[in-house]
């Protein structure tokens, strides 16, 4: 049997997907996203630069601060991710673990 953390970690790293995830629940600054995610900021802005790269999310500058949101595909993948996290843990559920 594998446990929980295990499960998902197998198939997926764990904080770029919960920050996706976040994000899909609208716009946020790096701060919020880090905090959420229980991740250091340093490595929230290293995730975010890569999701970047990917064309998964953007950066919209307001003032001094950078909101990021998902773009089309990011959502998109953000929904299938989620959807996939549902399927995992009722698996892990019938299993009895």
């Amino acid at each position: 049997m594998l446990k929980e953390r295990s499960v998902i970690g197998l198939f997926l790293r764990l904080k770029p997907v919960n920050m996706l995830v976040s994000l899909k629940k609208g716009p946020k600054y790096a701060t919020q996203i880090s905090k959420e995610i229980d991740c250091t900021y340093s490595h929230t802005v290293k995730l975010l630069d890569e999701l970047e790269k990917l064309a998964l999310i953007s950066f919209k500058k307001q003032g001094r601060i950078k909101i990021i949101e998902l773009t089309a595909d990011g959502e998109d993948l953000a929904h299938s991710i989620e959807g996939v996290l549902i399927k995992l843990a009722r698996v892990k559920e019938e299993d009895g673990s």
